[in-house]
C-alpha cells in the first residue's frame, strides 16, 4: 500500500503540491488524474524517492522508498519510456537492471514475451518507436515481479491492440493483489481501466473515491429531448415541462437537456400537448464529463480563438486557411461550459475560486510642495524639504511559507 500523509514539495517561492494525502489500497486499480501542472509527475517521483517532500512523508509498505530492501524486487515504476541507453538493446537493458537487482536472467526472456518485445530483443532500442519504448519501460518495471507498480502514461504511443493489452494488463495485476497506481490523461480509458480515482488540482487533492461516485457526485443524469421543425413546439414544450416541474436547458444543436422529470412523465407531457417527438433518450454522464466539471476551475493552459484565422485565401476547392468555417466553428465557448445542473452534487473544487484578498494600501502621503528656486545673488537657501515617502507597494511583505496563492506557480519540470 502506498500512503502520502501532508506530501508538500516547493521549489522555492514556486509550491508544486501542497498538504497532500492519500492512500493507494492493492488489489485495485486507482487511477490519479489531474490537469497538467497539477503535481501528479512530482509526487511520483516523492513516491519513488527522487524527490524529497518539503514536508510530510509518503510510505510504501510502511516504509520510506529508500529503505526497502531491495526495492525493484518490491517497486515497478514507468516514469519516462526514454530513460533507456541508446546504444542498448533491448534485452541487455534488462539484463543490466537484473543484475543491479540480483534478478535471475530468465527473467528478463519472460518479461520480452510478455510485452511482446522478443522479436526485437536484439535491437538497440534508439531505434524503437515510441510504442515499442513503452513496451520496454513496462517490463522494466514488471522485471522484479513487485507488489507495488508507478505507470505513469503507460499508454502513449502504443495502437489499440496495445492500449487493450495494457488495459488487461493493468486489471490482471490488480486481481492478483497488487498496488496498482496509474496516472493518465485518457478519461475513456481511465473509465475502462480504474476502480479507484485520486484527483489532484494545483497540488492539491479534490477527489479521493471511486469512479461510480465519482461521476455520481460531479454530474446529473438528464434526458435529451428534441421536437419537430413545427413553428412554436419548441417553446411550447418547454413551457410545458417547466409547468410540470422540470428544469430544461437548450443544447448547442437545437435539442432540450430537462432534468427532474422522467421520461415515461415528458412522453405524456409532449402527448397532452400535442407536440410530435423525434427524439427522448436517457443520458448518462461520463468519465469525462465529471472530470471537466471538477477541474474546470483548477486549469492552468486554457486555449484561445486564432485571432489570424481568415488572412489567408481559400484553396481552389473551397477549403484551406481562408475559407470560412463550418457553422458553429470558431466561436468562443461559454464562460461555463459545464453550469451545475438541478440534482447534481456540486463540488467545491468544480467553479473557479476566487482571488485571495489583497492588503488594503496604506494612505497615499501627499506630496510636499518643491521649494522655488532662488537667484544666485539672494541669501542662503533654507534647508531643503524633505524627500517624499515612496510608495507603498500593493504586493504582500514576504513570508517564510508560501501562501496558497503560490500554488497557481509552476515549475518547469512539473509541467510534464
Amino acid at each position: 500500500m502506498i500512503e502520502a500523509v501532508g506530501l508538500t514539495k516547493r521549489y522555492g517561492a514556486k509550491t508544486a503540491v501542497h498538504n497532500l494525502s492519500f492512500q493507494v489500497r492493492p488489489g485495485a486499480v486507482t487511477g490519479f488524474l489531474g490537469p497538467n501542472g497539477s503535481g501528479k509527475s512530482t509526487t511520483m517521483r516523492m513516491i519513488l524517492g527522487l524527490d524529497m517532500p518539503t514536508s510530510g512523508h509518503v510510505t510504501i509498505g510502511g516504509h520510506p522508498f529508500r529503505k526497502l530492501p531491495n526495492a525493484p524486487r518490491q517497486v515497478g515504476a514507468l516514469l519516462d519510456a526514454k530513460a533507456v541507453h541508446g546504444g542498448r538493446s533491448a534485452r541487455l537493458h534488462l539484463l543490466s537492471l537484473a543484475q543491479l537487482a540480483g534478478i535471475p536472467a530468465r527473467r528478463v526472456d519472460e518479461v520480452l514475451g510478455v510485452v511482446g518485445l522478443q522479436q526485437v530483443a536484439k535491437r538497440r532500442s534508439n531505434g524503437f518507436s515510441l510504442g515499442m519504448g513503452q513496451r520496454l519501460g513496462i517490463a522494466a518495471a514488471l522485471l522484479g515481479d513487485p507488489q507495488v507498480l508507478l505507470f505513469d502514461e503507460p499508454v502513449n504511443g502504443l495502437d489499440p491492440e496495445g492500449i487493450l493489452w495494457v488495459r488487461n494488463l493493468m486489471k490482471q495485476l490488480a486481481a492478483e493483489g497488487r498496488t496498482v497506481f496509474v496516472s493518465s490523461h485518457l478519461m475513456s480509458e481511465m473509465a475502462l481501466t480504474a476502480d479507484h480515482l485520486i484527483v489532484i488540482g494545483r497540488g492539491q487533492l479534490l477527489a479521493d473515491m471511486s469512479v461510480k461516485d465519482f461521476i455520481s457526485a460531479n454530474s446529473a443524469d438528464f434526458a435529451r429531448v428534441r421536437t419537430s421543425d413545427e413553428p412554436g413546439g419548441r417553446d411550447k414544450l418547454t413551457a410545458a415541462l417547466v409547468e410540470a416541474g422540470g428544469q430544461v436547458l437548450s443544447e448547442p444543436d437545437g435539442a432540450l437537456r430537462v432534468t427532474g422529470v422522467p421520461l415515461p412523465r415528458i412522453s405524456d407531457v409532449a402527448h397532452d400537448a400535442d407536440i410530435r417527438l423525434w427524439e427522448l433518450s436517457p443520458h448518462q454522464a461520463s468519465l469525462e464529463e465529471a472530470y471537466m466539471r471538477m477541474t474546470q476551475g483548477a486549469v492552468d493552459y486554457r486555449s484561445t480563438a486564432d485571432q489570424r484565422a481568415g488572412l489567408q485565401p481559400a484553396g481552389p476547392y473551397g477549403y484551406g486557411p481562408g475559407a470560412p468555417a463550418p457553422q458553429g466553428w470558431g466561436q468562443q465557448p461559454p464562460a461555463n461550459p459545464y453550469p451545475v445542473l438541478p440534482g447534481e452534487q456540486p463540488n467545491p473544487y468544480a467553479q473557479p475560486q476566487p482571488p485571495a484578498p489583497m492588503p488594503m494600501p496604506m494612505p497615499m502621503p501627499m506630496p510636499m510642495p518643491q521649494a522655488m528656486p532662488q537667484p544666485p545673488a539672494a541669501a542662503p537657501q533654507a534647508p531643503q524639504a524633505a524627500p517624499v515617502p515612496a510608495e507603498p507597494s500593493d504586493a504582500p511583505a514576504p513570508t517564510t511559507a508560501p501562501a496558497p496563492a503560490d500554488l497557481t506557480k509552476r515549475d518547469s519540470e512539473d509541467a510534464r
